[in-house]
C-alpha cells in the first residue's frame, strides 16, 4: 500500500489496511498488549520500514537489553544494524542503600534522569520514527498516577511540532491497567491473545481509537511468523464488487446439471449437505475437476481428510486430477483448524481469488471450519462476509456439511442453509434389502431447478445420477415405500418454479 503524504506505513501491510493507509505522522501512539503478543516485533517492522524509506529512526529500550533486541531481529532474518538502539538501565546509585535515605525518593530521581536522557537522545538524533519500550518501566519509576500522567503530558508537549511519529509500547502489567496514556495518545492499538483448549494461540488486533482518522473497526486476526507479524484484516464484502459473466457452470454429468436446472450459477454458493460417506466430497470434486479441465482455476480446501486420500478417491472415479494439478488449474490445500485462525483462512481464500483468478472454491467441510471458530456466532458472521465476497467476485462456492446420523431424522452442527443460494441434499435409503443413495435440490435462489429425487451411485469408476425416483415414496425418511409408477403432477408448471 502506498504511503500518503501525511501517513506513515507501519511495515505491516494488513495493519496499514486497517488504518486505511498507516499512522498519521507526527503523533504519539500507544501499542498495548500482554507479554508475547508481538509488540516488539511490530515496533521493529515499523522502524525497518522507516529505514527502507531513508527516514531517521530510533529505538529507546527501557527494559530489554540491546543485545536481546538485535538477537530477536536476527531470528526473523532482519538486518537491524541500521537501527540505532539506545538502552537505558537504572542508575547504580538509585540501588545503593546510602542513596535511599535522601530528601528525594530514589524513583523520583531516576524518573527525572530517565526522561532527561530520553529527550537528549531524541534531540541529538532527531528521528522521524521513534519507539519507546516500554511504558511499564516509566510507570514503576513514577511515585503515583498524578506524577506519571504529568510526565506523559510533558513528553507529548516535547514531541509536538517535531514531526516525530512515536510508538510507545505497554505490556499492561500495571495493577488495574490504568488508562492514563489511552486518553493522552493520539491513537491506541491493542494486541490480545485468546486462550484455546487445543491448538495454536489465537491472536487478535483492535484499533481502540485514532483521532481525526477513519479506520476499520472490530477485531482482526493476526499471527507471528518468521517474516514478522502478519495481520489479516476483517473481510468487508461491500468493498470488493466487480462485474462478471452471469452464466452457469456444468459438472460434466448431464443428469446432475438437469437437477440444478442447467448448472450452478456463477457468483453463487451451494451447500452440499448429507450424512457421512454419502458422496458430498465426490460431487464437489467433480465440479472442481470439470472447471479445471475447461481452464478455469479451482481450489479445494480440505479440513477433514488428508490430500492423499482425497486424490485417490477422485482418481478412483476416473478424474485425472494429477494432470490438472500439474497444469495449475486445480489446487488442493490441507487446512489444520488447530493451527489456523478464521481470519487467516479467509485471507487465504481472498488472496487466492484476487491474485490467481480462481473461479471455483470448495470448502470441505464446514464442520472443520466450525471447529476453528471460538463460537457459532463468529462462524455465521465470517461465513456471511466470505460468501458475499465470493459471490460478488463471480466465484462458484461449494460448501460441504456433514449431518449427524445416517438415516431418518438428522441434525447439523449449525444451520447455515439460509446463507447458501442453493442446497443439494444427499440421503441414504433402503430398498429391496440394499442401501441406496438419493440426491435432490431443495433450494435455488436464482433460476429453475428440478423438484425430483434422483438416485446417486458410484459404479464402474464414475459418478452416476439416475432417473427420478418416481416409484418410491418416503425416500427422505430413509425407509421408502414402493408405490409403482407415480401419477402426473396436478400442476406440472410448479416443478419449474424456483425458490
Amino acid at each position: 500500500m502506498a504511503e500518503s503524504s501525511n501517513r506513515s506505513n507501519t511495515g505491516v501491510s494488513g495493519l496499514d489496511d486497517i488504518l486505511e493507509g498507516g499512522l498519521p505522522t507526527g503523533e504519539m501512539y500507544l501499542l498495548e498488549g500482554d507479554p508475547g503478543t508481538g509488540k516488539t516485533t511490530i515496533a521493529m517492522q515499523f522502524l525497518l520500514e522507516g529505514v527502507r524509506r531513508n527516514e531517521s529512526v530510533l529505538y529507546i529500550s527501557l527494559s530489554e537489553p540491546e543485545q536481546e533486541l538485535r538477537k530477536s531481529a536476527t531470528s526473523h532474518g532482519w538486518d537491524f544494524a541500521s537501527v540505532p538502539v539506545v538502552e537505558f538501565i537504572p542508575d547504580e546509585a538509585s540501588l545503593s542503600v546510602d542513596e535511599q535515605y535522601t530528601v528525594f525518593h530514589p524513583t523520583e530521581v531516576e524518573l527525572s534522569s530517565t526522561i532527561d536522557r530520553m529527550t537528549a537522545a531524541v534531540e541529538q538524533r532527531k528521528p522521524t520514527r521513534l519507539i519507546i519500550d516500554s511504558l511499564s518501566e516509566l510507570r514503576l519509576l513514577a511515585s503515583d498516577n498524578i506524577r506519571y500522567r504529568r510526565q506523559l503530558l510533558a513528553l507529548k508537549r516535547f514531541f509536538a511540532g517535531r514531526n516525530t511519529t512515536v510508538l510507545m509500547l505497554d505490556d499492561r502489567t500495571a495493577n488495574g491497567h490504568d488508562r492514563q496514556l489511552q486518553s493522552i495518545a493520539h491513537g491506541v492499538i491493542r494486541l490480545e491473545k485468546l486462550a484455546r483448549t487445543f491448538g495454536a494461540t489465537r491472536r487478535q488486533i483492535e484499533i481502540i481509537k485514532l483521532r481525526g482518522s477513519t479506520f476499520r473497526e472490530g477485531f482482526h486476526d493476526y499471527n507471528i511468523h518468521q517474516e514478522g507479524v502478519v495481520v489479516y484484516p476483517r473481510l468487508v464484502a461491500a468493498e470488493h464488487g466487480i462485474d462478471f459473466d452471469h452464466t452457469s457452470i456444468q459438472s460434466g454429468i448431464p443428469e446432475l446439471d438437469e437437477l440444478f436446472g442447467g448448472g450452478v450459477p456463477r457468483g453463487s454458493s451451494t451447500l452440499i449437505i448429507g450424512p457421512t460417506g454419502s458422496g458430498k466430497s465426490s460431487i464437489a470434486m467433480q465440479y472442481a475437476y470439470t472447471a479445471a479441465s475447461r481452464g478455469e482455476r479451482a481450489i479445494v480446501y480440505a479440513f477433514d481428510e488428508v490430500l492423499r486420500t482425497a486424490r485417490q478417491r477422485a482418481e478412483g472415479l476416473g478424474l485425472d486430477i494429477g494432470r490438472e494439478l500439474d497444469r495449475g488449474t486445480l489446487a488442493m490445500s490441507q487446512v489444520d483448524p488447530a493451527e489456523l485462525s478464521p481470519g487467516e483462512f479467509i485471507w487465504q481464500i481472498r488472496n487466492d481469488v484476487e491474485q490467481r483468478d480462481t473461479k471455483v472454491v470448495v470448502i470441505d467441510s464446514l464442520n472443520g471450519f466450525l471447529n476453528s471458530m471460538p463460537g457459532e456466532n463468529d462462524l455465521i458472521l465470517h461465513l456471511h462476509e466470505l460468501l458475499a465476497f465470493l459471490n460478488q467476485k463471480g466465484v462458484v462456492t461449494l460448501l460441504i456439511m456433514t449431518q449427524h446420523g445416517l438415516v431418518g431424522t438428522m441434525q447439523a452442527q449449525v444451520d447455515v442453509s439460509y446463507l447458501a443460494d442453493t442446497v443439494l441434499l444427499l440421503r441414504y435409503f433402503e430398498a429391496s434389502g440394499r442401501i441406496r443413495q438419493s440426491l435432490s435440490v431443495l433450494k435455488k435462489r436464482v433460476g429453475n431447478h428440478e423438484r425430483t429425487l434422483r438416485e446417486l451411485s458410484f459404479t464402474s469408476g464414475r459418478i452416476t445420477v439416475g432417473e427420478a425416483l418416481e416409484s418410491f415414496q418416503g425416500v427422505l425418511t430413509g425407509v421408502p415405500n414402493f408405490v409403482g409408477k407415480a401419477a402426473p403432477a396436478a400442476n406440472p408448471e410448479a416443478a419449474d418454479l424456483g425458490q
